[in-house]
């Protein structure tokens, strides 16, 4: 939409406050404040709900892959060569075997229910969520035969251990005796605590060399499952089709998306329906758009007419008041995108904020899974919050714009 000289004046002209015109100026200001709250609002609850997704996603299949193979009785014998059949799988980049045995752990009277895992040393050590994320304590005294174990900050603090403290590990399945089965119980030295950020693991696991797992838990050779990942995690499903196809009967495979389908589609459900409830808010400023321009089209039926007497035609009045409409989006678009990346940059101190102003706990781990508010923006999803913003301001623009350009000016100079 091209505009000549004047036509740029008269529409800079209109979008200033005039005398008399104080009310007109506050609902074009409400409008445009109001089209930034409903983009900021838009970008911030999108991108903090693909976050949540990433990070949920992120930890949950860095840990526990994008498949596993187990045995229907959580015993896997003979696993080797099932696990090279699964890394000679095409779209399969590795294949980790580990134990998993949910267990009892106690110190000094404290007792929790807690995750037992047993990987090998080298998989421990090249896992970057678990390497990465070491709060106290070093990874390298994990070795087998010397009983040590590495658990979580949450875990830990409900314990109340430190790195250097000992733990009792607690199985039900212990040593048979004319009494009946005893529960074995053994204690491990905590050499290291390690924080990787989702609260159901940093609450549960203890990690240990995969040899003493097994020894610990008398499985002999056995394991208890294989960790797979893949090439694509969306096609995950499809990659290891063909090795569940010749898995060994009593064994079954299992996606990411089985085990985590009731979640995953929760937020997806939940993204879905937040998108369209804070659309309202764009579509109640675009709204405002009309009223504050129909009041300016009723305010300058004089200014109109005299315009149309001098020469001014249908198109140009028409592209002045639609200028006037679509820069006040345009300006509450912006603004609405600086808002927003300014929040989201801060998001973790305003939660801070808010819970210190409240006295509210917002973030409650146990709750939210994570212990940080995550954040991750889509430029595609913003790129369409724009647009979709954009054209609700301009299709509430065109109605009062052609109302203007038709305006008759015989009929209102005729009552001037």
């Amino acid at each position: 939409m091209i505009l000549s000289r004047h036509e740029r004046m008269i529409a800079r002209r209109y979008l200033l406050p005039g005398k008399g015109e104080g009310f007109i100026f506050l609902v074009a200001g409400i409008s445009l404040f109001a089209v930034m709250l409903g983009v900021a609002a838009l970008v911030i609850v999108m991108s903090v709900m693909n976050g949540f997704r990433a990070e949920l996603f992120d930890k949950v299949v860095g840990l526990n892959g994008h498949a596993v193979i187990q045995a229907y009785g959580g015993r896997l014998d003979n696993w080797r060569p099932l696990l090279e059949q699964a890394r000679s799988t095409p779209g399969i980049t590795s294949a980790t075997p580990l134990i998993e045995q949910p267990l009892m752990a106690s110190r000094e009277g404290r007792v929790e229910g807690v995750l037992l895992r047993g990987m090998r040393l080298e998989d421990i050590r090249n896992n970057p969520l678990i390497r990465d994320n070491v709060r106290a304590g070093s990874l390298d005294s994990l070795e087998p035969g010397v009983q040590n174990v590495a658990i979580g900050s949450r875990l830990a603090e409900m314990l109340g251990v430190t790195v250097g403290s000992q733990i009792s590990l607690i199985s039900p399945e212990g040593r048979s005796t004319p009494f009946g089965t005893m529960p074995r119980i053994v204690g491990y030295t905590v050499t290291a605590i390690f924080e990787i950020g989702l609260y159901d693991f940093d609450r549960a696991y203890v990690l240990m060399p995969m040899e003493e797992a097994q020894s610990y838990l008398m499985l002999g050779d056995a394991i208890g499952m294989i960790e797979v990942q893949t090439a694509d995690p969306d096609r995950a499903g499809e990659i290891v089709a063909p090795l569940a196809a010749v898995a060994p009967p009593g064994t079954i495979v299992t996606d990411w998306r089985q085990m985590n389908s009731e979640l995953f589609e929760a937020l997806q459900v939940e993204r879905v329906a937040m998108f369209v409830v804070l659309s309202i808010i764009v579509l109640v400023a675009a709204f405002n758009i009309l009223s504050s321009l129909i009041m300016l089209v009723r305010a300058k039926y004089r200014d109109i007419a005299i315009l149309r007497t001098m020469g001014a035609t249908r198109g140009g009045i028409m592209k002045v008041f639609m200028t006037v409409g679509v820069t006040i989006g345009v300006l509450g678009i912006i603004a609405g995108l600086i808002l927003g990346a300014i929040f989201l940059y801060f998001r973790q101190s305003v939660v801070v904020f808010v819970q210190f102003v409240t006295g509210q706990n917002l973030w409650d781990p146990s709750i939210r899974f994570l212990t940080e508010l995550p954040s991750k923006t889509d430029p595609v999803e913003v790129v369409a919050i724009v647009l979709m913003a954009l054209t609700l301001c301009v299709v509430f623009t065109f109605f009062p714009a052609r109302t203007a350009s038709r305006t008759d000016p015989v009929q209102v100079l005729r009552y001037e």
